[in-house]
């Protein structure tokens, strides 16, 4: 299939910027293969109600950027979500800033290993981290 374009990935980010959604106020910062660094400010409409960075929030991030690092590679495949865990370290409040890299551990015949990590833009202090088996079906 070949590797998916640095444009396309931009493009695709428009894209999602122009719909409805969660993913509209995703910056991508850097798109390399196998990896995907974007940026987010936490707003009201993410947060639980603590005010800090809803755990759904943050699954759902882990989820779409490790998909987009994963698509980002040789394969240029979205893949089937098989395996998806995450552990909270700390919260992210309102107004802060937030790092999300994505990084392709592993990509086979038909499975893709990807780890996430959400991090504080200021501190750099680790909210979250994230690992995702996607299944990629066989070519």
């Amino acid at each position: 299939m070949g590797l998916m374009p640095l444009n396309a990935v931009r493009q695709l980010f428009r894209a999602m910027a122009d719909t409805p959604g969660f993913d509209r106020v995703l910056n991508v910062l850097s798109a390399s293969p196998g990896k995907v660094v974007c940026e987010m400010q936490v707003a009201e409409e993410h947060t639980n109600r603590g005010g800090t960075l809803h755990g759904g929030m943050t699954a759902t991030l882990v989820d779409v950027i490790s998909t987009l690092a994963i698509m980002y590679s040789e394969r240029s495949a979205p893949g089937v979500s098989v395996d998806m865990n995450i552990t909270y370290m700390n919260a992210a409040k309102v107004g802060e800033d937030v790092l999300i890299t994505a990084q392709v551990l592993k990509q086979g015949k038909t499975l893709a290993f990807a780890t996430v990590d959400l991090t504080n833009k200021a501190s750099g202090k680790i909210i979250a981290q994230g690992r995702h088996t996607k299944h990629l079906g066989s070519s």
